[in-house]
């Protein structure tokens, strides 16, 4: 007779794998995670809810028999969409056909060892004190917890406190790893170069991107960094694996059984000084795709911080404050807005914004992924102390790249309507401002005041004391240079007719 098996080591008893050596990993990571969507102090309890998922290429030497045989294969991530697998062999791709195909997914647990020895003989350990007593029986129920056994001299007993259950063996159709079963049929026996392929879920990446700033009178300048965080919880590990990433919108087909995971939109990495170390971009379909210059490790429940490209110098950049007070534009209008009283006074807010230019001529012309952007500047000391952030879309090269920092702190003002009239019949309305803005900093400052247009689409300024320019349909800019403890007026009145 077999000796009992404890319940912690009944994995020995799975089926061997295929005859492998050395697995040559190659993974294809995509992302729909939004810049900041993922808290990082949270990670442990995403899962295959994480934003993303992988194509994992597995390329290894199999040794498979003339004919048809089965073949085994254990080692894969437990997040696996078995309708995404593919094996082929690269050896003889032509005389190599798979006849059939199975996942198979019961693994081995308490419970369904329990499950399986109802009415038949276990023996439960139990600590009563310091001694350890071993109970032997025939399992009647396994439920709730509880255990019911049946001694051989018919005594029945329920154990609901016991340290250890030991099974005569691993029952059929129990496995310890998901596995991976083919029926291959093949010309050419022996060892096979092959490759398994399939996609998991559990897996994704974003950006982040570090900005030290550095301001000297009217110009600044600013040193880019950036990273690429990738994490697995696919339940699989991937050693010096070659690592690549997708940005671009990727369709899929939608499942009943999960939500349709869409990609990042065109985005990418960056040119590489040194490709064998860091990322190289380059083009699939209407996609980017980064492939890293080296291979890294890549293991289960890992975070992993890969830099993106080498960190850009001196990159000219421009500061930019906007005062706001209007109300923004409707989406869309039945009718003008009359009443005299929407959007009449407000207190604005003096946004600070921080811009450059995606050129090759400023240290850039790469496209760059949608990410958080952090902005550093040095103090009084030389520290570099955190001054604001905000969150990019997919930028490509060419392109400004414009971030909120926050609202200035010396700067503020005010927006008051002077005049309002309505022509019904002749269906004018004109309407009349005075916005003052004040700068008590130590140093003149340019201020853009910018109003939206909100009454009706179609409009005209018809009076102004400062030049603006026109942002969009609804948008015009009006910028201001205002001394050092100084206060600039701004009067204009527009005319809306439908």
């Amino acid at each position: 007779m077999r000796k009992p098996l404890p319940l912690a080591m009944a994995t020995a008893l799975v089926a061997g794998t295929a005859a492998a050596e050395t697995p040559d990993y190659s993974l294809t990571i995509y992302s729909s995670a939004q810049p900041g969507q993922i808290s990082t102090d949270r990670l442990a309890n995403y899962g295959a809810s994480l934003p993303g998922y992988a194509l994992v290429r597995d390329g290894r030497k199999m040794a498979l028999p003339s004919g048809r045989g089965e073949l085994r294969f254990t080692d894969v991530a437990t997040r696996i969409d078995p309708t995404t697998v593919a094996f082929e062999s690269l050896t003889d791709p032509a005389g190599t056909r798979v006849l059939e195909q199975n996942y198979q997914y019961d693994l081995v647990n308490r419970d369904k060892l329990l499950e399986r020895y109802v009415g038949e003989k276990i023996t439960v350990e139990q600590l009563r004190g310091t001694e350890l007593e071993r109970i032997s029986g025939t399992l009647l129920s396994a439920a709730g917890g509880s255990l019911i056994l049946q001694r051989d001299s018919g005594e029945v007993v329920s154990l609901s406190n016991f340290s250890n259950v030991l099974f005569p063996s691993l029952p059929g159709g129990l496995i310890t790893r998901p596995t991976l079963v083919w029926l291959v049929d093949a010309k050419r026996a022996g060892t096979h170069d092959t490759r398994v392929s399939y996609q998991t879920q559990g897996m994704t990446w974003w950006t982040d991107y570090n900005i030290a700033l550095r301001e000297s009178g009217d110009k600044c300048t600013m040193d880019l960094s950036s990273w690429v965080t990738i994490v697995n919880q696919s339940g699989g590990s991937f050693p010096a694996a070659q690592l690549k990433l997708v940005a671009g919108e990727v369709n899929r087909a939608p499942a009943a059984a999960q939500p349709q995971v869409r990609m990042m939109k065109a985005a990418g990495a960056a040119r590489l000084e040194e490709a064998d170390q860091g990322f190289a971009e380059s083009s699939l379909f209407e996609y980017h795709l980064y492939t890293l210059g080296r291979r890294s490790d890549l293991p289960d429940n890992s975070t992993k911080q890969l830099e993106l490209f080498p960190t850009a110098v001196d990159i000219a950049c421009r500061k930019q404050l906007v005062f706001t007070a209007a109300p923004r534009p409707w989406s869309y209008w039945a009718q003008p807005i009359a009443d005299q009283g929407y959007g009449a006074s407000s207190d604005g807010t003096v946004g600070a914004y921080l811009e450059f230019e995606n050129k090759e001529a400023n240290q850039l012309g790469v496209p760059l992924p949608a990410g958080r952007m952090r902005v550093n500047q040095a103090s009084g000391d030389g520290s570099l102390e955190f001054i604001g952030e905000d969150v990019i879309k997919h930028t490509p090269r060419n392109e400004t790249v414009r971030i909120k920092l926050g609202n200035a702190f010396d700067i503020v003002g005010e927006r008051r309507q002077t005049a309002f009239t309505m022509d019904s019949a002749g269906k004018i309305i004109d309407e009349s401002f005075e916005i003052s803005v004040r700068n008590r900093k130590k140093s003149a400052a340019t201020v853009v005041v910018r109003e939206y247009l909100y009454r009706w689409s179609t409009w005209k300024i018809t009076a102004k004391n400062h030049d603006y320019e026109k942002r969009d349909a609804q948008t015009i800019d009006f910028p201001l240079v205002i001394p050092a403890d100084g206060e600039a007026k701004l009067t204009y009145s527009v005319r809306y007719t439908w």
